[in-house]
């Protein structure tokens, strides 16, 4: 199940930067795709301008698709059953929560550049600001926060995700 945005008249324009943007799909077991989700979030993204927003900056829009990748692809290797994705753009900030069926904590890796695999959790954690994991039923959620604002200075055209592995 997706959650659409809201849609508007075409005669109406909705200005208010203050406004919460929310966006997300439930999916059955086996039913998701991380193409999927990075998909929910650039149309999200796609639509802030609409509602008055300045627009998402570049780096943030693609460090947030690493989330969103990242932590769709836990939920599916990891738990069995359904998942969901929510997202909420509002005032300085950008929520990604997912959450699956799992009550597993998820374990944060040390970086390990010979390692194939298992630098997701990590990565999400490099290029968020918080990272939350919380009960969610019989699961957890995970909530990635990404600022607006980090996007401004010196290392404004420099995704986050470089600093891991020494990249420049």
């Amino acid at each position: 199940m997706v959650i659409p945005l809201r849609k508007q008249a075409a005669d109406e324009r909705v200005t208010d930067e203050h406004l919460t943007l929310r966006s997300g799909a439930t999916w059955a077991t086996g039913a998701a795709h991380a193409a999927d989700a990075r998909r929910l979030l650039r149309t999200l993204l796609a639509h802030a301008p609409h509602t008055g927003r300045t627009p998402v900056p570049a780096p943030l829009a693609r460090d947030a698709e690493l989330v969103v990748s990242e932590l769709v692809t836990n939920a599916l290797r990891h738990a069995p059953g359904p998942c969901g994705l929510v997202l909420r753009l509002s005032g300085d900030a950008l929520a990604i929560t997912v959450w699956d069926t799992s009550p597993a904590h998820p374990t944060v890796r040390n970086g390990d550049r010979y390692r194939v695999g298992g630098h997701g959790l990590r990565l999400v954690h490099t290029v968020s600001d918080h990272v939350a994991v919380t009960p969610h039923g019989r699961g957890k959620q995970i909530t990635a926060h990404l600022r607006l604002s980090r996007c401004t200075g010196a290392d404004a055209g420099r995704p986050a995700a470089a600093h891991l592995f020494g990249a420049a």
